[in-house]
């Protein structure tokens, strides 16, 4: 029984080894540079302030027309209208003609990435579909993307949205030279796109995963069973090898061996396999709305909103989306910072919706269904925000929020943002689970690290060069062995 281990070991370390010595060096650099992304904030901060008298309203056909959603933005330094309607298409409106647009084409997206750039020299790069930095499920909707090199001291390449034009990812060069050894070599993207591996990239990475977590609870367990406390060996030790890479693999293994099958089956679980973690909640967050989404229910014009705006001190809306919660529908301005008015017909602007309005419109997702609601804060184990670089840098999760837990049988949280009627997160039971599965274990994200960053990273860091040198000294006595039996074979 004890060689069975100690065989299965070796050979699955031969092809884990490799591997797990590449996620410790780029998890390292994940913790600085992230995969490309375009945030919110960053969205919004390039973003030019709507002109007093910018916008016509919106034609008539459209007004009527019910909407997945509605925002009026600046494209191409004009403010414009861009409509998702209910069956997922996307229409853009010139905000003062109403005049669709015609094609988002090469000069559109020159003229979008120009508003975002500035003054900086740009050169277009033609289109792609997906290349190693728009991996990203989020831009399929937006593909092919129009490809533009902005020639600022960032090194910056623009992807753009062939749909509407709106820069959806910018990658620094500097972002572009570390994913090389960081998130793009973390999570194999390698093997994804163009090289010809796409479909079977998810059962890879599980399988990968898979095979390191049970080869290094198996390496755990064969160094326990070589290690003598009392009786030790004739050399005097506890471990029978007196020195070189056994003996690094093997102490190495024994101080280190129970973060790494901690990150390991953390990084299993961050590909939710076989859908354990996936959510069984069979709530509806749509019936928030209790109504189709239409621009003519506002209740007032778009320049009477850009007038009451113009009376808040200080705040120059970028963009104004159209929402609706229990019935009604009004406006939510943000400025360039991210601040937000709401604006409702014969109101003043204001900053929050009230917690009953909230909390009765909330009921509509499960009817019958008891609600527990408090007002949230500060950010806790399953409501956290993480910086831009991390993964989960493009979330938004505003405070205060209103968390709404309901009993029904996924036991289903939800919190909603009072400055937007939005929902800004919502998990079940599962998902928790996954969170403590994953994030935790994966990433240190409970808020004690998070709030000591420089602990939290220098404990990632230390754990992690542990962690490297194990799976190191397990490539090299691989690769020996692997030497010897191909000398064996020649012989």
């Amino acid at each position: 029984m004890k060689r069975q281990l100690y065989l299965w070991h070796r050979w699955l370390g031969i092809v884990a080894c490799l591997f797990m010595a590449l996620w410790f060096v780029s998890g390292v650099v994940m913790l600085y540079v992230g995969y490309p992304k375009l945030t919110p904030a960053e969205r919004l901060a390039h973003l030019p302030a709507l002109p007093a008298g910018c916008c016509a309203e919106l034609p008539e056909h459209w007004a009527q027309q019910p909407l997945k959603a509605l925002r009026l933005t600046s494209l191409g330094g004009r403010a414009h209208h861009l409509l998702e309607l209910a069956d997922g298409r996307r229409v853009i409106l010139d905000a003062a003609s109403g005049e669709p647009l015609a094609r988002a084409d090469a000069a559109w997206a020159l003229a979008n990435a120009r508003q975002y750039a500035g003054e900086a020299g740009l050169a277009y790069l033609g289109t792609v579909d997906e290349d190693m930095w728009t991996h990203s499920r989020a831009l399929d909707g937006d593909r092919p993307l129009h490809h533009v090199q902005v020639d600022d001291t960032a090194g910056t390449w623009l992807y753009l949205s062939s749909r509407t034009g709106e820069v959806v990812r910018d990658a620094t060069a500097q972002e572009r030279a570390w994913n090389w050894v960081g998130a793009w070599l973390h999570w194999l993207y390698p093997l994804r796109g163009g090289f010809g591996f796409d479909n079977g990239w998810r059962t890879l990475v599980i399988g990968l995963s898979l095979g390191a977590t049970v080869m290094a609870l198996l390496g755990m367990t064969v160094g326990i069973l070589r290690l003598r406390l009392r009786k030790r060996y004739r050399s005097g030790s506890c471990s029978p090898y007196p020195g070189g890479w056994l003996r690094w693999h093997h102490i190495g293994g024994l101080l280190f061996g129970t973060v790494l099958v901690l990150w390991v089956f953390s990084g299993l679980m961050s590909m939710r396999p076989w859908g354990v973690t996936d959510s069984r909640s069979q709530l509806a967050p749509q019936a928030l709305r209790q109504g189709p989404l239409r621009a003519m229910d506002i209740g007032q014009t778009v320049a009477q909103a850009m007038a009451s705006l113009g009376r808040e001190p200080g705040f120059n809306p970028v963009e104004i989306q159209w929402q609706r919660l229990g019935g009604d529908t009004f406006l939510v301005a943000r400025n360039a910072a991210g601040d937000s008015r709401i604006l409702e017909a014969g109101a003043p602007p204001a900053r929050a919706l009230s917690e009953q309005r909230l909390l009765t419109a909330a009921r509509a997702m499960a009817a019958g269904v008891v609600v527990q609601a408090n007002w949230q804060g500060h950010y806790d184990a399953y409501y956290f925000t993480r910086d831009a670089q991390s993964m989960y840098g493009f979330q938004s999760r505003p405070l205060p929020v209103l968390r709404l837990r309901f009993d029904d049988p996924a036991s289903t949280w939800v919190y909603l943002d009072p400055a937007s009627a939005e929902v800004v997160a919502s998990h079940d039971a599962r998902q928790r689970a996954g969170r403590w599965l994953f994030n935790l274990l994966h990433s240190w994200d409970l808020q004690p690290l998070l709030q000591r960053p420089v602990l939290r990273e220098g404990l990632i860091i230390a754990l992690s060069i542990g962690g490297l040198v194990v799976s190191l000294s397990g490539v090299v006595l691989g690769w020996r062995r692997l030497r010897r039996m191909t000398a064996r074979v020649r012989g």
